[in-house]
């Protein structure tokens, strides 16, 4: 018998690949098991009991069966036994959270240890996770377990470890949250600050902030980001800009900053001539320093074990077993903690791995048909990640980034030089002048970055907005599968045989033949799924582009962009056009004003300044005429002001008797008193504006105006009927009824965003205008809204029919 010569890399990579794959069934059924337990807790203890019932049976049957059947056999006990660990977790634990749940809707004070870092939300509080040790009225805490998740205005203290108490309005979460409770803090204190170590961590990460934060923009925010995943200096334009081209992973701690850190050190030792267990000792020690500074939350955690993994498989000369222990990895973390299934940080970091694992030689081997090597294997890498990730993120967001590819080619190759630099210099704060060259230093990389992020996310096209939901990622699954079809293709080396396997090899060849047509027909389809779409992708963005005024109903006055949790209305007359807020995020606004053919807008008012209401301001740059504004309440607040300013724009304070003209419509405003002291800046103090006349519907705007203002407001100020009234607060629960009474709405609009985490628009706010007759539109269900006066009558226009 003649032995065959091995085969080529490529189909030796396919052999270690299908080893790798028998423990992908094990991540699989961890992950299905905790889908199940956590967004159907009754589910929990009957899981157990069926998998470990059927465990014991199989392996009962197996005893007497054949070898390769027991092989297949213990495979699947396998798989039962690790869904039912999973299930057993979220047992221990439903008793803790079914006894939260009594405590929707209630003011409480809560008392707990923080288990998170702070993140700055769109609401601009500061949102982090707190382990609860008690919970109850106020003045009456009793001892109770679990995860909530708290979001304060002001937090300074309020880091991981630290024993903190508050009070605040709590909302239950919907299945699936790992977070039993949000809770709005209204109070909350530091009982004991953040233990050793963390503590220490947390004084190195706030000093790294302030002095990031003395350089100069871009890049200054962002580069704490980079470093240690510090975000809340993070500026709101340039947040928006990482999002829109797909970067903003880089400002989470994901496997990547993991990975680079265990690389760096790995590397350094390398060179330093250190024997390879020393390499994988000083790794991983540097990765556990890592983990500390940047807080070891549970998404760290997972980021760096999965790093870990991945890392040691290469460090150890396994690099093969890459994909099963990413898979055991999974499991592992679900067995710990099942309500990672459901969390979209957690199904990114996984799906990227695995991509990068199995995905990324396929597409580096198909690519380099047309382009050298490693410039095939630098596109592989993001693509791979991009076509993994893009389903998973149609599942919860809108934005679909088209630039992600070419944005992290640009900027990937800094991003390992900001974090490791940064990272230094943050452990060099003891040092003022080397930690103050060090972060200097990192600054060009992340200005880089920064650079990048804002040219990518400007350009036409950048961004593809689709309802988040089920059908979305079926649609991007379809299309990323047949992009990476496409991409792929490619024919394996012809091995060279000996003479007397002639016979064999033809019939092999035969079998690859139709094999061979299979695949031609495969990538047929996949080519005509990528023609389709880029086909209705152009079309759609003629519609929302130069085509958009033909399809916009020209008789439209008021329209409320569908810009998710927050405020963006347009109000138009004689061509001359107003916005009220800019919602929070400059892509959403802009797809808005290009779907309206909006240009410039002649006067911009700004309610207060909350990032659900002027985080899109940076889209507006250079396009204003003059801002109406309330008073800031801080540095942050002026400096929006400012960049418009410098862009051309005029600023004009205003207060209750302002008023003015736009086109043939005129506008005043109604609230706040001028000079408040009960009402200074905030919700409270809304720009609240009234637009009538010129075709445009009598229209009132309240901003985000609790019950409290708005009995004082209407006290203070004669309303009549209107035809049009933005609710206040996105349909919070906190409203004035008789303020709506008074102003009897044909129509209120609502903005808000879909499956929002506050509830809005609230039960009894949706029954009270429904009391009085009114026509409630939601942005969330609605999608942008249009209003005008058509024939004498009020009409309305949707995006999204009636049912």
């Amino acid at each position: 018998m003649h032995e065959l010569p091995r085969s080529s890399p490529g189909f030796e990579w396919g052999s270690a690949l299908t080893r790798d794959l028998r423990l992908l069934p094990v991540a699989v059924g961890a992950w299905g098991a905790a889908l199940v337990c956590v967004f159907v807790p009754g589910t929990a203890g009957w899981l157990v009991g069926g998998c470990l019932a059927s465990a014991v049976i199989i392996g009962a049957a197996l005893a007497i069966r054949r070898r390769a059947v027991a092989t297949i056999g213990g495979l699947v006990i396998v798989v039962l036994v690790a869904a039912a660990s999973v299930a057993f977790t979220a047992l221990a634990q439903s008793a803790d959270r079914d006894a939260l749940h009594g405590w929707d809707g209630r003011v409480v004070e809560a008392v707990g240890e923080v288990s998170s870092s702070a993140s700055v939300g769109r609401d601009g509080r500061l949102w982090m996770d707190v382990q609860l040790s008690g919970i109850g009225a106020p003045g009456a805490v009793a001892p109770a377990a679990g995860p909530v998740r708290i979001g304060i205005e002001e937090a300074r203290g309020f880091v991981l470890g630290a024993q903190v108490r508050v009070t605040g309005e709590s909302v239950r979460t919907d299945p699936g949250e790992r977070a039993v409770l949000v809770v709005f803090v209204t109070a909350g204190t530091v009982e004991r600050p953040a233990p050793g170590v963390f503590g220490f961590a947390a004084d190195l990460r706030r000093s790294f902030v302030e002095r990031a934060t003395r350089l100069p923009e871009p890049g200054a925010g962002l580069l704490p980001g980079l470093a240690v995943g510090d975000t809340t200096a993070v500026p709101a334009a340039v947040d928006a800009d990482m999002r829109t081209s797909g970067l903003s992973h880089l400002t989470a701690v994901s496997g990547a900053n993991c990975a680079i850190v265990v690389a760096a050190v790995f590397g350094i030792v390398a060179l330093s001539g250190g024997t390879r267990a020393l390499r994988v000792v000083l790794a991983a020690l540097a990765l556990a320093v890592f983990v500390v500074l940047v807080t070891p939350e549970p998404s760290v955690v997972r980021a760096a074990t999965m790093a870990a993994a991945g890392m040691l498989s290469i460090l150890v000369g396994r690099p093969s077993a890459g994909a099963g222990m990413l898979a055991l990895c999974v499991a592992a973390l679900l067995v710990a903690d099942p309500w990672l299934a459901s969390t979209p940080g957690f199904a990114l970091s996984a799906v990227a791995s695995g991509a990068l694992i199995l995905l990324a030689p396929a597409l580096a081997h198909g690519i380099g048909r047309w382009l050298p090597g490693p410039l095939a294997l630098a596109i592989a890498v993001p693509l791979a990640a991009q076509l993994a990730c893009a389903p998973v993120i149609a599942l919860f967001a809108e934005q679909q980034s088209l630039v992600s590819v070419v944005a992290n080619l640009l900027a990937e190759p800094a991003a390992p030089v900001a974090t490791v630099i940064g990272l230094v210099a943050c452990l060099a704060a003891p040092l003022p002048l080397v930690a103050d060259l060090l972060a200097a230093s990192a600054w060009l990389s992340s200005a880089w970055i920064a650079t990048v992020a804002h040219v990518t996310s400007g350009l036409p096209g950048a961004q593809v907005l689709l309802p988040a939901g089920l059908g979305s990622a079926a649609l991007v699954a379809l299309v990323s599968v047949a992009i990476a079809i496409v991409c792929c293709r490619g024919r394996p080396r012809p091995r060279d045989v000996a003479r007397t396997d002639v016979v064999a090899v033809r019939s092999r060849q035969r079998g690859t033949s139709t094999f061979g047509g299979v695949l031609t027909v495969v990538r047929c389809v996949a080519a005509a799924v990528l023609i389709v779409v880029a086909s209705v992708g152009t079309s759609r963005a003629l519609v929302d582009g130069p085509l958009a005024p033909l399809v916009t109903p020209h008789a439209w006055a008021i329209a409320a962009c569908d810009v998710g949790q927050g405020d963006a209305i347009l109000v138009r007359s004689q061509g001359a056009i107003a916005l009220i807020d800019t919602g929070p995020d400059p892509g959403a606004l802009d797809a808005c004003l290009r779907s309206l053919g909006v240009d410039r807008i002649d006067l911009l008012v700004l309610t207060h300044f909350d990032a659900d209401h002027i985080g899109g301001a940076a889209v507006l740059e250079g396009r204003v005429g003059t801002v109406l504004h309330g008073p800031p309440a801080d540095d942050a607040d002026a400096r929006v002001l400012d960049d418009l300013a410098q862009a051309g724009a005029a600023l004009r304070a205003v207060g209750a008797g302002d008023r003015g003209a736009l086109g043939a419509a005129s506008w005043r405003v109604l609230w706040p008193p001028k000079d408040s002291v009960a009402f200074p800046s905030g919700n409270d103090a809304s720009v609240v504006t009234e637009f009538a006349g010129g075709v445009v519907p009598r229209a009132l705007f309240l901003g985000d105006l609790s019950a409290a203002p708005q009995r004082a407001l209407l006290r203070g100020t004669p309303l009549t009927r209107y035809d049009v009234v933005k609710v206040a607060h996105h349909g919070s629960a906190d409203q004035e009824p008789a303020l709506y009474e008074a102003l009897q709405p044909s129509v209120a609009l609502i903005t808000v965003g879909a499956g929002n985490d506050y509830g809005h628009p609230r039960q009894e706010t949706l029954e009270m205008l429904s009391a009085l007759g009114t026509h409630v539109f939601r942005t969330d269900h609605d999608g942008r809204t249009l209003l005008g006066i058509e024939d004498d009558a009020l009409r309305v226009w949707t995006d999204v029919a009636p049912p």
